[in-house]
């Protein structure tokens, strides 16, 4: 499973794309499904700009499994990985919003990103632990992988680093778009099929 982790984190920006396309062929959104997966999606996108001011561009690398530093503060504090669990939100959102081919792309979305993330993750702690040994060790008893556990931070793992929003939103500003962008896409369909129900 760590051998596809790495397959999965160099392709992780394109994976989705099949989703996005059937989503967007077959969405049939409602103001309630609006509403609700914007919400969810939202709230995804919010923890990936909240853990990217903390951990920075390095999020963005596609090279293969790695990091500088290990980020324990923020949203790394209360799980191990926001941004995967963002993603989630985000996906299963949108999914939600175009309310295509309801519950069925929505539920294997989920089940499939899950799975992907699970594979990554494997990847990601084998690199960290080997690099950080008992750093994150302790690190990885103290907080969840993506269920929090809500115990007390050590002082030895807090990784001193300062929250920076600007620099965030600059490394976010591509999922940002795509978020948008696809919202929009989705709301402009209900509108326009609205319309034309009344005219």
């Amino acid at each position: 499973m760590k051998e596809l982790g790495s397959i999965f984190f160099k392709y992780r920006s394109y994976i989705p794309l099949p989703f996005v396309f059937l989503m967007l062929i077959f969405m049939e959104p409602t103001l309630t499904s609006i509403v609700i997966g914007f919400t969810i999606a939202l709230s995804g996108e919010l923890i990936r700009i909240w853990s990217v001011s903390f951990a920075g561009s390095e999020t963005r690398t596609t090279s293969g499994v790695g990091g500088t530093y290990l980020v324990t503060q923020g949203p790394y504090s209360v799980i191990r990985n926001p941004l995967y669990a963002g993603n989630i939100l985000i996906y299963i959102g949108i999914g939600i919003m175009s309310n295509a081919l309801s519950p069925y792309l929505q539920i294997f979305a989920f089940i499939f990103f899950f799975f992907q993330y699970h594979c990554i993750v494997l990847a990601e702690e084998e690199f960290l632990q080997n690099k950080f040994t008992k750093v994150y060790s302790d690190y990885k008893k103290t907080v969840g992988r993506f269920i929090p556990k809500f115990t007390q931070l050590p002082d030895h793992i807090k990784s001193g680093l300062e929250l920076n929003v600007k620099n965030g939103l600059r490394s976010e500003r591509r999922s940002l778009q795509a978020f948008l962008i696809t919202s929009a896409i989705i709301i402009t369909y209900y509108l326009l099929k609205e319309c034309f129900k009344v005219i």
